[in-house]
């Protein structure tokens, strides 16, 4: 029992010592790697990749696994996937004008073992920075070569054939490099003097002018489109409307209808009764005018006549009456004209003779006065005397206060002032019966 036990457990542990030495010594390759193996016994093998490349002193193993022996044999993981580096390269074209390109270049290892072992003999133990570095220069200095040979306007409207012959150029140097480009990008080109700038601004404007008149195209097919689409609208509420209105007067007149049903039966029903009263009334309209025609009218027409009969009368009676007394005015109306005539004439008469007598006594006083004129004056004075007297004494009775100095000669100096005022008055009535017998006379140039 002891003895198979320890059989047992020496098969175990040579079995743990075989998977720990096979583990050891073991290597698998990742995917996007490969494995380079150098030191005793490590060849390449020929291939179809490698025609006749048999002594190059290293293995190449990708996608699998090998046994390295340690101590004899050394391993190296080398990198075959994808790397990346940019491009900025400044160089002019062939119209001498500064450009500045720039892109990206993506590039790996490629895949057949010769290109791996170019690579691994050249990259192998250098940094990732070495690699990029190295690339980068190399397509830069192809980049500068192709850009002094191109215009800018091939370089802008054909950036394939850039890129196509910049693959072109760099291929004989990748493939010694063991490389290969998957892609290559040109992103931009620009220059410091505004070339490219100017180049696009025809193309610029045009293509803007484009889109602004096709803007406006539009924007006018809409509207117009838009216009019609609210024409169509307003058409067609407008024709809803009118069906609508069409419907609810349709409706409003059946309701209407409905509704005045009741009061049109009522109204024809009291048409008839108001028909049956105006018969009635007019029966009692006829009833009472007979009524009234014989007890009102008739005994009224007859009062009339009768009052009519006596006032003729009594007008015919007045008529006669004033004619009677009309005539009687115009027969005493001629009776005094004939009596005031013959009064008249009497008193004409009477006059005419008091004017003819007053006419001889002017005429004597004139003929006397025109014989004695102081004596026919002092007729009239004395005659007048009196009133002129009374004339004086009037004015002194104007006098409030009256004083007389000198007594009782003083008096007598007055009245014979006032005499002697007659006997002044006799001259001047003298002076004026001359100038009127003498008539008018003449005036002298002095009077002129």
């Amino acid at each position: 029992m002891t003895s198979i036990l320890t059989i047992v457990g020496a098969a175990v542990v040579a079995l743990v010592f075989l998977i720990l030495a096979f583990k050891l010594v073991w290597r698998v390759a990742e995917p996007n790697e490969a494995l380079i193996i150098s030191g005793l016994g490590a060849h390449g093998d020929s291939s179809a990749d490698m025609p006749g490349d048999t002594g190059r002193g290293f293995k190449i193993v990708v996608g699998g696994g090998t046994a390295v022996i340690p101590g004899f044999q050394t391993v190296r993981r080398f990198y075959l996937g994808l790397r990346t580096t940019t491009l900025t390269v400044k160089a002019p074209s062939n119209q001498s004008i500064p450009l500045t390109v720039k892109g990206v270049v993506v590039f790996k290892v490629a895949d057949d073992k010769s290109s791996i072992a170019n690579a691994a003999r050249r990259f192998l133990e250098q940094t990732e920075d070495v690699l990029v570095g190295t690339i980068h220069e190399l397509f830069a200095g192809h980049l500068r070569a192709i850009v002094g040979g191109l215009s800018v306007e091939d370089m802008l409207h054909n950036r394939e054939s850039l890129t196509s012959a910049i693959r072109s150029s760099l291929a004989d140097d990748l493939g010694k490099l063991g490389l290969i480009v998957d892609s290559l990008q040109i992103q931009e080109i620009d220059d410091e003097v505004g070339y490219i700038n100017n180049l696009g601004k025809p193309q610029a404007a045009a293509i803007e002018a484009a889109a602004r008149i096709a803007a406006a195209q539009r924007d006018q097919e809409a509207t117009q489109a838009e216009q019609v689409a609210d024409a169509r609208k307003a058409e067609a509420v407008r024709q809803s409307q009118i069906e609508q209105a069409a419907y609810q007067a349709d409706v409003d007149k059946a309701k209407a209808e409905s509704a005045q049903a009741g009061p049109l039966m009522q109204a024809q029903a009291r048409q008839e009764v108001v028909r049956a009263e105006t018969a009635a009334a007019e029966l009692d309209a006829q009833r009472q005018e007979k009524v009234l025609n014989t007890e009102v009218r008739k005994p009224a027409d007859a009062e009339a006549y009768r009052q009519v009969t006596i006032a003729n009368a009594e007008r015919d009676a007045a008529i006669a009456r004033a004619q009677a007394e009309a005539q009687q005015t115009t027969l005493t109306g001629n009776a005094e004209a004939e009596a005031t005539k013959a009064t008249g004439d009497a008193e004409a008469a009477v006059i005419q003779a008091k004017g003819l007598a007053e006419a001889a006594g002017i005429k004597a006083r004139a003929d006397a006065l025109a014989e004695n004129q102081d004596a026919v004056i002092a007729q009239i004075i004395a005659e007048r005397y009196p009133e002129i007297v009374a004339a004086g004494a009037g004015a002194l009775g104007n006098i409030d206060n009256l004083v007389v100095l000198n007594g009782g000669d003083g008096m007598e100096d007055l009245l014979a002032k006032a005499m002697t005022m007659g006997g002044a008055g006799l001259g001047i009535a003298q002076n004026l019966i001359a100038s009127i017998t003498a008539g008018p006379k003449e005036e002298t140039p002095a009077e002129q």
